[in-house]
């Protein structure tokens, strides 16, 4: 049988957000970042960081994206790629909770842990 991980939960008991990775997996090509954004919440920042690439997508609520570039809205099932030393910010303006997803990994080239 497969391990699972109770990413919701541990989202809850580590302050909105966890990530599943090098700790519980033992590799380093690959982790998921689940985070839960509350009303009103928001500067939740998305930097990968040098070596590193990221998919997010919404799977719950409204959220706003900050970066460099200004500010987008981000709908359930829309995703976007940040790779890199990038630094954007996540906000919840809505009354109810948004849940994100991020899928990362290492980019080819520039990784070191």
């Amino acid at each position: 049988m497969l391990k699972t991980y109770d990413c919701l939960m541990r989202a809850k008991a580590e302050g909105g957000e966890t990530v599943l990775g090098s700790a519980e997996l033992e590799t380093h090509a690959c982790y998921l970042i689940y985070g839960i954004l509350e009303p009103g919440q928001k500067d939740r920042v998305l930097n990968p960081g040098p070596g590193h690439e990221e998919i997010v997508c919404l799977v719950a609520g409204l959220a706003t994206l900050v970066g460099p570039e200004g500010s987008q809205n981000l709908r359930v099932g829309e995703a976007v790629y940040l790779k890199g030393d990038v630094k954007y910010t996540l906000e919840n303006q809505q009354k109810a909770p948004a849940v994100y997803v991020v899928a990362g990994g290492h980019s080819a080239a520039g990784h070191q842990h």
